[in-house]
């Protein structure tokens, strides 16, 4: 039977006469360590160790246990105790999760914190629990465009451009827009562009700095007070594994995942303002976007990203509005 690890490994050194030894849970993600989702990690797995409650958390990062995509089906069967994962990789499992990867549903971070706390982000953690998965932090990173020659604020910049986008949903706005759509990893993307495969790509705001996509554009445009891309990135835990544990193992975890929830929404809002520094440093023009420009976007989004969405989900548009209703 799956989950009797923590009872069995307390009984057995009962057995033998000694006293119970702590429960390691394994958390795996695909970052390495100087990331801020390891960081949120980490701060959980510190506050659990501090308070003492004979309950260790292992960080297997930099996708040393499971490969990034797939992480969602062992957590799902207790063969893994907790990842930090980007929600939509699980949208094979459970198409509603592609939601929290969806062009303009999110306007900015403290948009995004009313989003995890609103009945739309309840009716998808209705959904994990089907899987036996539960959230411990959730978090938002944002992200913003970058043109090789020109800057990319309104739909109508984007058109004929050979352009990167940062999931299904995006490719299809994109699309929607006039561009030509190249799928690559965010890592490719500076490659792609010295090469002229690409003339412009979306992606997260660390993603930019750390793959020094502002080598080869000649303007960005950052998340700012609006923004088009935001991807839900939750700690996520195995449900039966945490009802297993004892009260205080499971108050431990809640007060660490509080802390690391807090320090993720500030860290992500940071992230998108460094992004601009090192892009002005780097002698990049800087281009923000209106929120009538955002507007338009959401009115292409409309026709095609939400749209199929609705088309191929069975409770799409109930998910969608719930979604839109937050203001």
């Amino acid at each position: 039977m799956k989950h009797t690890f923590i009872a069995a490994t307390a009984a057995t050194a009962l057995l033998m006469g000694g006293t119970a030894t702590a429960a390691e849970l394994r958390l795996s993600h695909q970052w390495s360590n100087n990331d801020v989702r390891h960081k949120v990690a980490q701060i959980v797995a510190d506050e659990v160790a501090a308070a003492d409650v004979d309950l260790e958390i292992k960080i297997f990062g930099s996708k040393s246990l499971f490969k990034p995509r797939e992480q969602y089906t062992p957590l799902s069967r207790g063969q893994l105790d907790m990842t930090v994962l980007p929600l939509s990789y699980a949208g094979g499992q459970q198409p509603a999760y592609n939601l929290t990867l969806m062009p303009g549903l999110v306007k900015n971070h403290d948009h995004a914190a009313r989003l995890s706390d609103s009945p739309f982000m309840e009716a998808l953690e209705a959904k994990m629990a089907e899987d036996d998965v539960m959230v411990l932090v959730h978090g938002y990173l944002a992200g913003g465009f970058a043109g090789k020659e020109k800057c990319i604020t309104k739909p109508d910049d984007i058109q004929g451009l050979q352009t990167r986008a940062a999931g299904k949903a995006f490719e299809q706005m994109l699309a929607g827009a006039g561009a030509s759509i190249a799928s690559m990893a965010s890592s490719e993307i500076y490659n792609a562009m010295q090469t002229g495969v690409l003339d412009a790509a979306n992606t997260s705001s660390s993603s930019f700095v750390s793959y020094r996509i502002y080598e080869q554009v000649s303007c960005y445009t950052p998340a700012g007070d609006v923004a088009l891309w935001f991807m839900y990135q939750p700690l996520l835990m195995n449900k039966t594994t945490f009802e297993g544990l004892s009260e205080d193992q499971q108050a431990a975890l809640m007060a660490g995942a509080e802390k690391a929830e807090a320090y993720y929404l500030e860290e992500a809002k940071k992230q998108d303002a460094n992004s601009v520094e090192v892009f002005e440093k780097a002698g990049v023009e800087i281009a923000h976007m209106s929120q009538e420009e955002f507007d338009a976007w959401r009115a292409i989004a409309q026709e095609t990203s939400y749209k199929a969405f609705v088309e191929q989900v069975p409770d799409g548009q109930e998910l969608l509005d719930m979604a839109l209703a937050v203001e």
